[in-house]
């Protein structure tokens, strides 16, 4: 299935895999806290990503690990609104700009200094949010998940019981796109994520990615995948007696490979920390097809 995203003036082609280079602006991110919180370190991680061919730069001012402080409407706006502008001055208009964010003053904000589009882990839920998107007219990704995003990986609160998780994560992302469409969100803006590493235990991930083309046909609308050093990809690593003691970069070897077989399934975007290996593994994929 060929979808296109729009958006000031600008065509998105997902007719072929794009890749989403992740860009925290955060101190306490669990895989690069503090490592791109400043406009001049952000600003080199872009050009190293967009030497890569990177499409899409998600930038975020908001951590959602587990037990992540609680960071204010003023503190998140401090955060992305000055890496946007710097972006924009100095890559100009071409590349496109996603802001990983909930909060709709943020999405107001960010989108008027330069962002394309809104990446939501909480589908944008939080009041507000969808009707912001809306009167933007901007694309957003919605994403299924369930509970505040510091409790997702919470095993045994409830959250993560499932008795058809495909069919279930369906039908609770499906509630989320019609509340957005309510909201005035249009169809076409609208990409889909089924949440890895939210709420969801290591079985529920394998069975979500053997049917990731059952839920794209289900809804007809792009995908976007993100299980870029996330848990899942660790708890394989601690299958091997060499990664006992592995760091959330040594993940990025086999968030690669998950990442492209996701591709195969359908998924159009993947968002991914490591922009440079996920390139090479696309192009000699899109070699051989």
């Amino acid at each position: 299935m060929n979808h296109t995203l729009h958006f000031r003036q600008k065509i998105l082609d997902l007719s072929t895999p794009k890749i989403m280079g992740v860009l925290n602006v955060t101190p306490d991110s669990f895989s690069d806290g503090g490592r791109f919180n400043t406009p001049d370190n952000a600003l080199y991680h872009v050009q190293q990503m967009l030497d890569w061919g990177v499409d899409i730069i998600d930038v975020g001012g908001e951590s959602t690990r587990p037990n992540a402080p609680k960071v204010s409407t003023d503190e998140e706006l401090s955060r992305v609104i000055p890496v946007v502008q710097a972006i924009r001055a100095n890559f100009g208009d071409d590349v496109w700009l996603s802001l990983d964010t909930s909060c709709p003053v943020v999405i107001k904000e960010g989108i008027y200094a330069g962002a394309d589009m809104v990446n939501d882990v909480r589908g944008l839920t939080r009041q507000g949010a969808a009707q912001m998107v809306a009167s933007l007219g901007c694309p957003a990704v919605i994403m299924h998940s369930r509970g505040k995003p510091d409790e997702m990986t919470k095993i045994m609160d409830g959250l993560t019981d499932y008795t058809d998780v495909v069919a279930q994560v369906i039908d609770e992302l499906e509630s989320r796109v019609d509340y957005a469409i309510d909201a005035g969100v249009m169809r076409e803006n609208i990409v889909i994520d089924v949440g890895m590493g939210f709420a969801k235990n290591h079985a529920h991930h394998i069975t979500l990615m053997r049917h990731l083309d059952v839920i794209i046909n289900h809804f007809n609308l792009p995908m976007l995948f993100g299980v870029s050093r996330k848990r899942f990809l660790g708890e394989i690593l601690n299958g091997f007696s060499a990664m006992q003691a592995h760091t959330p970069t040594d993940r990025d070897l086999l968030g690669t490979v998950a990442h492209l077989l996701a591709i195969q399934k359908g998924a159009n975007i993947v968002r991914v920390h490591d922009v440079a290996q996920m390139a090479q593994a696309i192009k000699i994929w899109q070699l051989i097809q």
